[in-house]
């Protein structure tokens, strides 16, 4: 057993000792923060505008339908009871109707905003792919999977005019 952990301590420390050697073997690394491209790329921005301008709009479908089952119930009280049943089912409709609305709506916006997501993540990708290309680069990392990264090897910068040029 005390062999095992030694041999696992060594295999442990020759990795790391041999990662360093691919590093120092003139591989040109560098890193980018994926969150902050994304959120400065103009498309995204554009975007988002979109997104607001759609929501306002079925915001305001969706109060215009709730005015009409507020209007139909406040006219409840005047009707006679026969008249107030078919009101009332009519309400239920109405009610299901707008909440049929919004999930579906909803579930419409997610969809295009995620397609959207994926199209802007691919492009970044192909932008930061053709980058590490043409300036020699062998690695660029998502600055999430850092746990230190030498500032001078920051490409956001770099990426991100690319990005909005």
């Amino acid at each position: 057993m005390k062999a095992f952990r030694t041999f696992m301590v060594t295999v442990f420390l020759l990795s790391i000792v041999s990662t360093g050697a691919y590093a120092a073997n003139g591989e040109k690394i560098g890193y980018v923060d994926l969150s902050r491209l994304f959120d400065e790329y103009h498309k995204t921005k554009e975007y988002d505008k979109v997104l607001e301008a759609k929501h306002g709009e079925l915001e305001k479908v969706g109060k215009e339908k709730v005015a009409k089952i507020k209007e139909s119930e406040s006219r409840l009280a005047l009707l006679k009871e026969d008249q107030k049943t078919v009101l009332e089912s009519e309400i239920e409709l109405l009610k299901g109707e707008a909440q049929e609305f919004v999930r579906q709506e909803q579930s419409n916006l997610t969809k295009d905003r995620n397609e959207k997501i994926r199209e802007i993540l691919l492009e970044i990708e192909k932008v930061v792919s053709d980058y590490a290309s043409s300036e020699g680069y062998d690695i660029i990392l998502n600055d999430r999977v850092l746990i230190y990264g030498d500032p001078t090897q920051d490409l956001t910068e770099d990426i991100l005019t690319i990005l909005n040029k």
